[in-house]
Parts: structure tokens; sequence; C-alpha cells
């Protein structure tokens, strides 16, 4: 998926955030963050907590405002919330009282589409992601993985062109992490959907992406934009190999450099940011 002709889907032209304090105090979130995201691709923002990586993705998907620069999706400005994404929050933010399938048509309902052919969509996304047999479970009859995939379908019941994703597999313990990063991986590969994806975890980042941009601590900054040249599909195994260790030691060595992480501390934090 590694390429330079396609179209570019996002664009992000000197983009920066600062929160509050109009007087000049305030908190600047990022800055001059400059990029270019094209079709199909999946590309991850990695970078440590409160460097921006969040507020990159809420100022895409048109829910906070820039304070300068712009940001461009599909060629035109983005000034306002925007109605033709997916997006996937770290919590599944489900409606207890609603099944599985409830919550996925939840986004069609919303919309006004039609319910019987978005209710057909709903349940093939559900079987795709292996709860075809849950889908009129409620939330606390799921997993916490399993919660999450709902909300992935929820995602993309209205088939978005593009799918922000915010720490999606965060909250999960370790074992479910690594299914569902094989998982989002097998739906990718046959939506063909953009992903901008925001993580912490360096092995999830490397694991999933085409593109890994490395970012600074706040303000955050695009530090490095590394090309993932690893052959696809990816099984969970690659992340033992010589060239897998290869681009974890290049970011591992790039938050060296900037003191997140330390090297007391690497036992500790290996595989991660935070």
């Amino acid at each position: 998926m590694i390429g330079e002709q396609r179209p570019t889907v996002i664009r992000f032209d000197g983009v920066a955030k600062v929160y509050g304090g109009h007087g000049g105090g305030g908190l600047q979130a990022l800055t001059d963050i400059s990029l270019d995201v094209r079709e199909n691709e999946f590309v991850s923002l990695l970078g440590p907590s409160g460097c921006g990586k969040s507020t990159l993705l809420m100022l895409t998907a048109g829910l906070l405002s820039a304070t300068d620069g712009a940001i461009e999706i599909a060629g035109r400005k983005v000034s306002g919330p925007q109605t033709n994404v997916g997006i996937v929050f770290q919590s599944p933010v489900l409606l207890p009282w609603r099944t599985a399938l409830g919550n996925v048509m939840l986004q069609a309902e919303a919309r006004g589409l039609d319910r019987g052919a978005y209710r057909r969509r709903a349940v093939e996304l559900l079987e795709t992601v292996g709860l075809g047999g849950f889908r009129d479970s409620l939330p606390w009859q799921l997993s916490g993985g399993m919660q999450q995939r709902v909300s992935i379908c929820r995602a993309l019941v209205h088939d978005p062109p593009l799918l922000l994703m915010d720490e999606p597999f965060g909250a999960l313990d370790a074992l479910t992490r690594e299914q569902m990063m094989v998982e989002l991986q097998r739906l990718w590969y046959r939506s063909r959907k953009t992903i901008l994806f925001v993580t912490h975890s360096i092995a999830e980042a490397i694991f999933l992406s085409d593109r890994v941009v490395v970012m600074t601590p706040r303000p955050g900054r695009v530090e490095r934009d590394i090309a993932i040249d690893l052959p696809r599909p990816r099984r969970l195994r690659m992340m033992g190999s010589t060239n897998f260790r290869r681009y974890s030691d290049e970011v591992t060595m790039l938050f060296k450099s900037r003191g997140v992480i330390r090297e007391d501390d690497e036992e500790e934090t290996a595989g991660a940011v935070t």
C-alpha cells in the first residue's frame, strides 16, 4: 500500500492549535503540522501523552477548530463537523439499552438512511467481525473487545471513505488488543478505507500501518514520517522479525533522543510510549 500516486484524502497545511489564553497565555497543543494522507492508506499518529494526537484527530473531524493553518478532506477545507467520516473512540460508547445490532443501526437512524438496506449492511459487518451470533446481545453481555468491534461496525455502517480512530484498543488487555489488531487489519484490507489511527503503542503502529507519523512532545510537531515496508497480510509472529525490530528501534531511538523514553525506564516502557 505504499505509493506516491494515489489521491490525497487529508491535507494538513501548517496546522496549529492553542487551547484558551486568547491574550497569549494559552496551551500550545500543536504547531506547524503539515502532512498528507493518501487514499486507502493506513496512517498512524504515534507520540507521547499530551502531544496533540487526539487533538489533531478532532480537528480532522471538524469537532475542534484549528488556531492556524488549514485542513482539507478530499480537497474541501474543514470548517465544521464532517458527516462523511467514521469515528471510533477509546471507549465504545454503546447505549446500554440497545442490542449490538441496535447500536450499529444508531448511525444509520441518525442519518435518516433506509432502515432495511442498512440493517442488512449492519448484520454483514457484525458477521465480518465475528459477532454474527451476538447481534441481539446487550453491551453488558459482551466483552470489552466485542464492544469495541460493535463500535467499529457502527462507524462503518454508512460506508464512509475515511475512518478516524482514537486509541481504539487502549483500554483492552494485551491478548485482546493483539487479536483486535489482526481483525482491524483484515477489515481494512477488505474495505480499503483510508484510516488515520492514534496510538501510544510502537508495535501497534508498525504492525497496522503503511506509514507511522512520529510526533514530538507538546507542542506536537511531526518528528518523522516513516514508511513501513512490510508485506501484508501481517501476522503477529512478524513482530519478532528483524525488519519489524528495525522499525521499532528507529522509533524508540527517536523517543530516547527527546527524553520520552529513558534508559533507566527502558524495560518498563518497551513497546510503548507511555
